[in-house]
């Protein structure tokens, strides 16, 4: 059941990060630039509040190196790039178990 799951939101993150491209190509063509959304920016789209109450929650972790060199690198990358390395990640370990050919399984 759990490895369902696990398929089933990283086909979800999968998808959303296929659509993410899509807005972000579409974008870049319409304003002949390079444009993508970072995840700060669907961030504040979907719940700001969140955001604000997460610096004060990661800063006092590792002396603020949590939040300094690493939350905000995440922040800033593109949101369908991070959507995409979830959903990867959580597709493979929701994968089945190949089956040991010629072992018993005990």
């Amino acid at each position: 059941m759990i490895r369902f799951l696990f398929r089933l939101i990283g086909l979800l993150c999968l998808a959303s990060a296929f659509l993410l491209l899509v807005y972000d190509g579409t974008k870049s063509i319409a304003a002949s630039r390079f444009y993508f959304t970072s995840v700060r920016a669907l961030w504040d789209l979907i719940n700001a509040a969140s955001l604000a109450q997460l610096k004060p929650l990661i800063l006092p972790y590792a002396r603020g190196v949590l939040w300094d060199p690493v939350m905000l690198t995440i922040l800033a990358a593109p949101a369908w790039g991070l959507f995409g390395l979830l959903g990867i990640l959580l597709i493979l370990a929701g994968r089945r178990k190949k089956p040991l050919i010629g072992y018993i399984r005990q």
